[in-house]
């Protein structure tokens, strides 16, 4: 499992191709980040699973391309 402890609040997350797809807001338990309303086109926040987290160094970088993440999960 992939170590969360790197991530912080603000982190842009990037997709596999380098595209920024959103801010971190903060960890929602230990298996999603939960990203900024502000970050989002819909102005909502939007959930990415860790499990599409491939690497964090200054940003989160996911193994997913922006068009496999453009169905994130909305937050109810």
């Amino acid at each position: 499992m992939m170590d969360t402890s790197k991530i912080k609040e603000h982190m842009d997350v990037l997709d596999s191709a380098g595209k920024k797809i959103g801010q971190v807001d903060h960890l929602e338990g230990q298996d999603k980040i939960k990203l900024t309303k502000n970050s989002s086109p819909d102005g909502k926040h939007h959930f990415v699973p860790v499990s599409w987290i491939d690497h964090v160094d200054s940003h989160v970088h996911l193994n997913k391309a922006v068009n496999d993440v453009s169905a994130l999960q909305m937050a109810s």
